[in-house]
């Protein structure tokens, strides 16, 4: 039986769908935030007034089942900027069918549309499952992530 897939914005009312996918990305990477920063990411991700923070929903036969949220930034190394995809998650029902790799095909062509091509993103180096789906549609950079003390 085939699943229907569909990507699209994050919208207003998607947010009793969305805290619960962003909690469980959270708790994978074992942290969490406060609810004003759920309250704040949420609204900035939906909100014209924050053009450069974006977010996407998937929807598995019309079921909340997974999200993407990336922002553009400026980079020193180029004329337009950049797009960072910072937050992917999906389901554990759901992890094997397609919709992580949607979910960044959907970035990689909202970037495109913005003149943005050029994306990027981390993840942890124990994210063995994750790691199989971006070594299929990313290239490993040699870079390491440092964090100021």
């Amino acid at each position: 039986m085939t699943q229907t897939v569909t990507i699209r914005p994050l919208e207003p009312a998607d947010k009793p769908h969305w805290a619960p996918l962003w909690k469980a990305y959270l708790e994978f990477y074992e942290t969490a935030v406060a609810q004003e920063v759920y309250d704040t990411t949420f609204d900035r991700l939906c909100s014209p007034d924050h053009p450069d923070q974006n977010g996407l929903l998937a929807l598995v036969d019309g079921t909340p089942a997974g999200i993407v949220h990336y922002i553009y930034h400026p980079h020193n190394w180029r004329i337009e900027k950049v797009c960072y995809l910072q937050d992917l998650y999906a389901d554990p029902s759901v992890r094997g069918t397609g919709v992580g790799r949607k979910l960044i095909e959907a970035v990689y062509a909202e970037a495109d549309a913005a003149g943005r091509p050029a994306v990027y993103w981390m993840t942890q180096d124990f994210n063995t499952t994750a790691r199989q789906l971006y070594d299929r549609i990313g290239v490993l950079t040699p870079f390491i992530k440092y964090n100021r003390s």
